[in-house]
């Protein structure tokens, strides 16, 4: 599926492509947002809640900074694109007992290194040089991400909570 998507993306052109971010870092931020909710739901650690938390506001932040940019070129209607998000929205179905942190904590830090490279990827083949700022921040940002997830795995799984 990951190859099938890329190539999808890769097909768009520069306001699809933005809309479809901006979109899917919008999609991410209402799911880690959903995720926290859940945790405190299950009584986890304030460490797991806050993590989400935190992971929410921040793509939150990103779908943001992208629709300033969509905005100052093509106005506030985003449009319609039909490619499947690569970000961890799946991953919220999974979440309904403490035992499945771990599926959700794996399938969330490769939704997030998954995005990390499609944001490198297209960073390399924009010649947009603003945009290509965008993306590679993004891309550290999705990277940051992803040490914050291993990072709460991490310590789950050395306090035999995993």
């Amino acid at each position: 599926m990951v190859v099938e998507v890329l190539e999808e993306i890769k097909k768009l052109n520069e306001r699809e492509l933005l809309s479809y971010w901006i979109k899917g870092e919008y999609e991410e931020a209402e799911t880690y947002l959903k995720l926290a909710e859940r945790a405190k739901e299950l009584g986890l650690p304030k460490e797991v809640y806050e993590t989400f938390e935190r992971l929410g506001k921040e793509s939150k932040g990103h779908g943001d900074e992208l629709y300033k940019i969509y905005r100052e070129k093509y106005g506030d209607e985003l449009i319609e694109v039909n490619v499947p998000s690569v970000e961890g929205t799946h991953v919220l179905g999974k979440f309904w007992k403490v035992e499945d942190l771990e599926d959700v904590l794996i399938n969330a830090m490769e939704a997030e290194k998954l995005a990390e490279t499609i944001y490198r990827k297209l960073a390399e083949e924009t010649d947009n040089e603003e945009l290509k700022k965008v993306y590679l921040y993004l891309a550290d940002v999705e990277k940051g991400h992803y040490s914050a997830l291993k990072a709460l795995y991490e310590w789950r799984k050395k306090k035999g909570l995993l």
